[in-house]
C-alpha cells in the first residue's frame, strides 16, 4: 500500500525536535491533496525522513494523535483521519512550520489579486514603496463550507512574478514564499488582538456586524531583516484560539 509522503524541513536545534516534526507533519497532512493516501510511513521511515530518533518521532506522532489528526492501529499502521477537526489550537513555539500548520487544511478561495497601494497602517514595513502585490483570500472549513477567516497579504512587488495563484489556493503564503519562491525566511512576528467585525468581515465570515473577531497581523522577514510579506487576517472569534507556550531554557 502506498504511503503518504510528508514534506521535508530543516530542523532548528533551538526548538524541541518533536515539536518541529509534529508541526511539519501537521502542515503536510492539512495541506494534502484529496488524492493522497491516508496511510503514513512507519515510525522508522518517518524518523529517517526527518533525521530524528524513533523516540522523538513517537512523541511527535502522539501530539498529532491527541489532536485527532491521525489514528494508530497496532500491526496495521498509522493513518490520517480524513474527518479530523481543522480549527484546533496550535502551540506556537517560534517555528515557521507552526505558522504554516495554523494556516493549512482549509478550502481557499482567491477573491482578488493585483497591485495595491500600501495601506497607511503598514507603511512602516514597506519604506519607500508606494505599492505592493496584494492577495485577498477567503478560507472555509472543508467539511461544512463555513467561512472561518479572510486574509489579505501584502508582498514585496519583486516576488509577485514567482507566485503561482494555484499554489495560493492550496497553500498558505508562508509556505509559498519559503518552498516555492525560495525566500530565506528568518523570522515571523505575530500580533493578535480582539476587534469587532466591520461590515466587510461580517459579510465574508457570515457573522453579525460588530461580533467579536481575532485580528491577526503577521510580518515575515528575510535574513537581512527586510519584510517580505505582511498578512492581515480576520478570524471568526468562535472558531479559533491562539496558545503561546514559553519554555525556560
Amino acid at each position: 500500500m502506498t504511503s503518504f509522503a510528508p514534506d521535508s524541513i530543516v530542523l532548528n536545534r533551538k526548538l524541541p525536535l518533536w515539536y518541529q516534526v509534529s508541526q511539519s507533519l501537521r502542515a503536510s497532512i492539512l495541506g494534502r491533496s484529496p488524492r493522497d493516501p491516508l496511510r503514513l510511513p512507519t515510525e522508522e521511515q518517518l524518523a529517517g525522513h526527518y533525521g530524528v530518533s524513533v523516540l522523538t518521532m513517537r512523541q511527535a506522532l502522539k501530539e498529532l494523535e491527541d489532536e485527532g489528526l491521525i489514528t494508530r492501529h497496532r500491526r496495521r499502521g498509522t493513518f490520517i483521519e480524513p474527518g479530523a477537526l481543522r480549527g484546533a489550537p496550535v502551540r506556537l513555539l517560534g517555528s515557521v512550520d507552526a505558522i504554516v500548520a495554523q494556516q493549512s487544511g482549509m478550502t481557499t478561495e482567491l477573491l482578488e489579486h493585483g497591485t495595491a497601494p500600501v495601506p497607511a497602517e503598514l507603511a512602516e514595513h514597506f519604506p519607500g514603496l508606494a505599492e505592493t502585490a496584494a492577495y485577498h483570500r477567503l478560507r472555509s472549513d472543508e467539511k461544512t463550507g463555513e467561512p472561518t477567516n479572510h486574509a489579505r497579504n501584502y508582498v514585496r512587488p519583486e516576488l509577485a512574478d514567482r507566485i503561482d495563484l494555484e499554489d495560493l489556493r492550496r497553500w498558505p503564503m508562508t509556505k509559498v514564499l519559503r518552498d516555492v519562491v525560495g525566500a530565506d525566511i528568518s523570522r515571523i512576528t505575530d500580533t493578535v488582538e480582539a476587534r469587532l467585525a466591520d461590515p466587510e468581515t461580517a459579510r465574508l465570515l457570515r457573522v453579525p456586524l460588530l461580533s467579536p473577531i481575532l485580528h491577526y497581523t503577521g510580518i515575515t522577514y528575510d535574513t537581512d531583516g527586510e519584510p517580505l510579506d505582511v498578512a492581515v487576517i480576520h478570524y471568526r472569534g468562535d472558531r479559533f484560539s491562539f496558545t503561546v507556550t514559553v519554555e525556560a531554557t
